[in-house]
């Protein structure tokens, strides 16, 4: 989960996650009634290789965290 909020807050470099950030995309805001202000997409895939990728494994787990824990400014924050 840390990696993953340092992909989406833009802790690391945009050139060295730029292959994982392009597989994990933010969902639209618009219609979502539960969870954090940046639920990620869950995206459906026919093979195993996809299925079990860190970006489709992480997916539900960063869903459900609350939004303080999603926005806060670092890490060690909470």
């Amino acid at each position: 989960m840390i990696e993953t909020y340092k992909l989406l807050s833009g802790k690391y470099d945009n050139k060295a996650s730029l292959q994982l950030k392009s597989k994990m995309s933010l969902s639209p805001s618009d219609y979502k009634t539960r969870g954090n202000s940046r639920m990620l997409k869950v995206r459906r895939c026919r093979y195993d290789l996809r299925k079990y990728s860190f970006s489709n494994r992480i997916t539900n787990m960063w869903n459900s965290l609350p939004d303080s824990v999603v926005m806060a400014d670092t890490v060690n924050q909470l």
